[in-house]
């Protein structure tokens, strides 16, 4: 909830989002990587390549430009964004033998999100 507030996303969306349980698929074939994250709300789809910048709009509104880094067992996503009064986002994506360990931080605020392995 602290994390959606920094980022200025509304009461509504906020309250959508702490409701929902989200479904992650990471693919990679061939250098490109897809990311589709589906809720009861939508399915956002997202490809990219490591180190290449890409525009991207995430599930809370901004427009950004991200560029991914691949670090051991960590997808680096560093989140700009393109439009005045919106907020940078780092996103850690740690893979473990469980699933998806996902922390997303912006200014000093930060929070995690655990997706388990099906």
């Amino acid at each position: 909830e602290e994390f959606l507030k920094a980022l200025n996303v509304g009461f509504i969306l906020r309250k959508a989002a702490n409701a929902s349980t989200p479904e992650m698929i990471i693919t990679e074939e061939g250098g490109t990587w897809t990311r589709i994250t589906k809720t009861i709300l939508k399915t956002m789809e997202v490809k990219f390549r490591l180190g290449e910048e890409f525009e991207e709009n995430t599930t809370d509104g901004r427009k950004c430009k991200t560029t991914v880094l691949m670090e051991d067992n960590k997808l680096i996503l560093t989140q700009k964004a393109m439009r005045s009064g919106e907020k940078d986002v780092l996103d850690v994506m740690e893979f473990t033998d469980d699933g998806l360990n996902m922390t997303w931080t912006t200014d000093d605020v930060s929070c995690t999100q655990v997706f388990k392995r099906t």
